[in-house]
């Protein structure tokens, strides 16, 4: 059994459900408004947890009500909070409107989260772990430091490549495991259909898995597709916290022991459970819900697996 350390972002979600998508200009009445935790940091170290991995998340917040919650949000679902720093700076925050239809729209202000240094004290916390799984919600020469010294110590880095920019050669390159979602692989390739800049990345990265929403996943590695993954039908709410639970729950299936094959299973059908639920971290299901789901009888969709044949073999660090 192994260990993730989540390197990433801790935000207060301020949440803005709405009929549609406002034009601009123009005004209109909400349904509802809530507070929640958040960042994608914060997300994938819950995912994760709840799936029932050993999770230590280092990140910063402020000496605010945020961040006293976040903090506190985080313990109450097991996650260890010893890499956690409290920074003069005020708790980061993302703004989200979520339309009728499920689909959402994000602000992000990072606040604490813009702290820019690796200490001692969080590298040893990487160097304990079987996993280090990042974002690029925090700054990139931080993010590029853990990557670099998970390398050398045999650390497995799973790369979550989102706010995407072009010019992350240096981070593809130190991803054992990168999961973009479309946009994030046309943008961070240059080109502009998904499956080959999947392919393209892939030549650079370890494995790549390419998220694609109502219509599964693709795996690339060594320069070429090894694998598609079938979405799991749901009825959608809110998408908000889909990727981040498949980032969270893949890597805990991993840590665990599981194959690829059998982690991607288990992570699109958590995401597919987080869809039908609003909230972001708070929609993540547990370890229990996700094995219920897997053995149900009632199946209500196709269940992912990699085809045709392979399970393309994660990189290996030394």
């Amino acid at each position: 059994m192994g260990s993730i350390a989540v390197l990433g972002s801790a935000n207060m979600d301020l949440v803005v459900r709405q009929p549609r998508r406002v034009e601009p200009g123009e005004t209109i009445f909400g349904s509802s408004f809530r507070t929640g935790p958040g960042g994608k940091g914060l997300n994938q170290a819950i995912a994760a947890a709840r799936a029932g991995a050993s999770v230590a998340f280092i990140g910063a917040v402020g000496a605010d009500d945020f961040g006293v919650r976040l903090r506190t949000w985080l313990q109450d679902e097991g996650v260890d909070v010893a890499g956690v720093r409290i920074v003069n700076d005020p708790t980061g925050i993302a703004q989200i409107t979520v339309t009728d239809d499920g689909e959402n729209a994000i602000v992000v202000v990072p606040g604490a989260n813009g702290r820019n240094m690796l200490e001692d004290a969080d590298r040893d916390l990487i160097a304990a772990a079987s996993h280090l799984v990042v974002q690029l919600e925090r700054p990139e020469a931080l993010v590029r430091e853990a990557l670099e010294f998970a390398r050398s110590r045999g650390v497995m880095t799973v790369v979550t490549p989102a706010p995407a920019r072009a010019g992350l050669d240096e981070i593809i390159a130190l991803a054992d495991l990168l999961i973009p979602n479309e946009g994030e692989a046309v943008l961070l390739s240059g080109d502009a259909d998904p499956e080959r800049a999947a392919i393209a990345l892939s030549a650079h990265a370890g494995t790549v898995v390419l998220t694609r929403g109502v219509r599964g996943a693709l795996v690339a590695t060594g320069g070429a597709i090894v694998g598609r993954v079938s979405a799991r039908r749901a009825d959608a709410v809110d998408t908000t916290a889909a990727g981040d639970t498949f980032t969270g729950v893949l890597a805990a299936r991993l840590a665990a022991g599981a194959d690829l094959d059998s982690a991607l299973h288990a992570a699109a059908v958590a995401a597919s459970i987080s869809v039908g639920r609003h909230g972001a971290a708070e929609s993540m299901p547990t370890g229990a819900e996700i094995d219920a789901e897997l053995t149900r009888t009632d199946d209500p969709g196709p269940v992912p697996t990699i085809t045709p044949t392979a399970e393309p073999a994660l990189q290996e660090t030394s």
